[in-house]
């Protein structure tokens, strides 16, 4: 639990190296818990400096924290991770599923996540997805 929370504080990017375990360590969900996080310590660092130091004028630079190490980081991190879905949903019979579930990476059938090593059900419940045109 801290390693996660110390890689989510890190800006830890997704990467290739994901698709091959079984437990990925960005998601959706990780990406959105790092930014609740980050936005929690620099609001909360905020209130505590903000008052002290008679710095209410610059309520600017608060704003631009929350972009530049919270909002910006968090969507460059999303960016790579859909990049490293879309090549994995491309390799694996698990991405023309219609039981992958693209913002876990897993499979929906079973609750495990998927890589390029493990198929939860060896492709015996693979159904195709539902495309509409």
């Amino acid at each position: 639990m801290i390693n996660k929370i110390i890689d989510i504080l890190q800006f830890r990017e997704s990467s290739e190296a994901d698709n091959e375990t079984d437990q990925p360590s960005v998601t959706t969900g990780s990406v959105v818990w790092g930014v609740i996080l980050r936005s929690a310590i620099i609001i909360t660092a905020s209130f505590l400096f903000v008052n002290p130091l008679y710095i209410r004028q610059y309520w600017w630079i608060i704003l631009f924290a929350l972009w530049g190490l919270v909002f910006y980081p968090a969507y460059r991190q999303y960016q790579s991770y859909n990049k490293r879905i879309k090549t994995l949903e491309d390799e694996t019979l698990c991405g023309s599923c219609k039981h992958f579930d693209s913002t876990g990476q897993m499979c929906r059938l079973y609750d495990q996540h998927i890589s390029r090593n493990h198929i939860p059900c060896e492709g015996l419940d693979w159904e195709p997805k539902n495309f509409e045109l």
